[in-house]
């Protein structure tokens, strides 16, 4: 069975954070990764917590940024157009639901991430 751990609104607010951070991309060039790197590494070192969402919220971005520039070209013969829109959905669903469920104190796992920071 496994342990059920207990983290503080600290920990919970700022595991959330560095997944909610992700929207900055949708603002700032770049900010989709930017984001969680500023709040993963300045709380990284003081919470579990916060180092394993910071971590996971920034594989998916670098995953996403990885996808995306692979669909691009893809564009030219228009079957990347809804390969960009469908991962743009993906995106933005999969950041609400890992930031509630951060903020909740659950695990959530990315679907389609690749653990490039472990």
């Amino acid at each position: 069975m496994e342990e059920i751990k207990t983290y503080t609104q600290s920990e919970r607010d700022w595991a959330m954070f560095c997944h909610l951070s992700a929207f900055a991309g949708y603002f700032f060039p770049f900010g989709g990764i930017i984001g969680p790197i500023i709040c993963w590494i300045s709380r990284k070192d003081e919470s579990e917590w916060v180092n394993a969402n910071g971590k996971s919220s920034l594989n998916f971005q670098i995953s996403m940024l990885l996808y995306t520039v692979l669909a691009i070209p893809l564009c030219i013969i228009i079957v990347g157009i809804p390969i960009l829109l469908a991962l743009v959905v993906l995106e933005f669903i999969c950041i609400i639901i890992a930031s509630i469920r951060a903020a909740k104190g659950e695990v959530y796992k990315y679907p389609l991430s690749i653990p490039f920071i472990q």
